[in-house]
């Protein structure tokens, strides 16, 4: 059996590419791991929306520790696209399906 799980890795907020710097969105997919690099005060909403304007579906809050992740079941299922707003952390990685 082969997996069509992928990795891509954010720096800012906008919706979420398929590459880290790419220029495709990712598409309907399920967010199945969320890591998160440590501060003090961070922040990552993730939308099911190509804009900030979506059905927040995904929202955390984290320190120094940072956000280390694995998505039950199936992950958390975007309908449309994926985009996400971060604050005070250097970059997010996400892991997904679709």
């Amino acid at each position: 059996m082969s997996s069509d799980q992928r990795f891509t890795r954010i720096t800012s907020t906008g919706q979420v590419q398929t590459v880290a710097g790419g220029s495709t969105a990712i598409g309907p997919s399920r967010i199945t791991y969320i890591q998160c690099k440590g501060h003090a005060s961070g922040q990552l909403t993730l939308r099911d929306s190509a804009d900030d304007s979506g059905t927040i579906l995904f929202l955390a809050h984290f320190g120094t520790e940072g956000l280390d992740i694995y998505v039950p079941g199936n992950g958390i299922r975007f309908e449309t696209s994926v985009h996400a707003t971060i604050s005070g952390t250097g970059s997010v990685t996400l892991g997904y399906t679709g």
